[in-house]
């Protein structure tokens, strides 16, 4: 039964002290060694927050000390050219977060003297943090009492509370917020916070919970039952949309220079360089092996899209690469063609802002998407 307060009613207040003292002791002997734990400046705790956002921990740490040698201060960090800030982030992916976090340490710069807020509202304000990001951010830096609800710790959330029904719910989210702020202690929120999402993901993990390890497993609900198919309740495959799409990479003969198209703001990568890329409406890129795999036509239409999108004329393209991605919701199949411009001089596009004609020394220091870099490869070894 769920009482007034929103909790089931067999949950006490010994239960709880029960929680908490098994996870701050279980923390003490297991936390890993991570860097950011050896920190308590919002500014770096924020940093690692953002990062972690969809990422795993262990691509996150090269990442991490990587942008902080960069960045060691939100004052530096707000007056870096975006690009700088892009091309440390590549390979991190959802680069939104990259361009949000620039955004919001010029805010910190022109609003908060340079120095990362201490109260929840501020920090909740700045782009790209959410409550939970809020929370997280002052309980691990300050040890401000800031409830923690995140995947890892929804996951132990229903496991402990033998949840079964959809997590997603409003009442779901109301039932875990509830819960998370009834469980935090009034000290030791730090510690207690990061307890909880370590528990989250190296024990209960979503398919094989390590239970004989768990501090919890005594007064888990799911535990109890071995409802572990069931809770948290499975959810939904994602149903991929199939884009086929073409990229060029365009050779200058006379420089060696390969021409490249910054990403607009209402494009996927916006702000990143990619090669010029299109769709082709009958091309099926899992289907192409080989230059003589692609079909009758299709390099014309490659070589149309080319001139209108880049305004130059170039050669007969040839296929060099397939390749698959996926990228949220969409697989992307993509066809890679390579070829040269016919006009003598490059410079002819200089007004169109988006392109750049650049070395393969250039290419290596510019954020480029993911698919973008593998195609750079092939650059290299012409």
């Amino acid at each position: 039964m769920i009482t007034n307060s929103g909790l089931p009613d067999w949950l006490t207040d010994s239960w709880r002290r029960t929680l908490r003292r098994r996870c701050l002791n279980w923390y003490s002997d297991n936390a890993r060694d991570l860097p950011w734990r050896h920190s308590s400046d919002p500014y770096e705790i924020w940093i690692s927050e953002i990062m972690l956002q969809q990422t795993q921990v262990a691509t996150v740490i090269p990442y991490y000390k990587k942008f902080l040698a960069a960045f060691p201060t939100c004052l530096e960090l707000a007056s870096a050219d975006e690009q700088h800030v892009l091309g440390l982030w590549e390979g991190l992916g959802y680069y939104r977060r990259a361009r949000q976090l620039h955004q919001a340490a010029m805010i910190v710069r022109d609003n908060h003297g340079g120095k990362f807020p201490t109260t929840f509202n501020e920090v909740h304000n700045l782009p790209g943090i959410g409550r939970y990001t809020a929370g997280a951010i002052l309980s691990i830096s300050l040890n401000q009492p800031h409830p923690i609800v995140e995947a890892n710790t929804i996951r132990l959330y229903c496991r402990l509370l033998g949840y079964d029904a959809d997590v997603t719910a409003k009442d779901a989210q109301h039932l875990f917020w509830t819960f998370a702020d009834w469980i935090l202690p009034n000290r030791n929120c730090s510690d207690f916070n990061q307890s909880l999402m370590e528990i989250g993901s190296l024990i209960c993990e979503p398919r094989n919970p390590n239970c004989n390890s768990c501090p919890l497993n005594r007064i888990c609900k799911t535990k109890q039952s071995k409802r572990f198919d069931e809770i948290p309740r499975p959810k939904q495959k994602t149903q991929y949309e199939d884009l086929f799409e073409v990229a060029v990479i365009i050779r200058d003969p006379k420089t060696s220079h390969v021409l490249i198209r910054q990403c607009q703001p209402d494009e996927r990568w916006a702000g990143l360089w990619d090669f010029p890329r299109f769709t082709l409406g009958d091309l099926q890129a899992s289907e192409i092996q080989s230059d003589s795999d692609v079909k009758a036509g299709t390099k014309h239409d490659v070589r149309k899209a080319v001139r209108d999108r880049c305004s130059i004329d170039i050669e007969e393209p040839t296929w060099i690469h397939s390749l698959k991605h996926s990228i949220t919701r969409y697989r992307v199949h993509l066809t890679c063609f390579q070829s040269e411009i016919k006009v003598d001089k490059p410079k002819r596009i200089t007004t169109v802002d988006s392109l750049r004609w650049v070395s393969a020394k250039e290419l290596a220091d510019m954020p480029l998407s993911v698919s973008g870099r593998k195609l750079a490869e092939f650059i290299e070894d012409k």
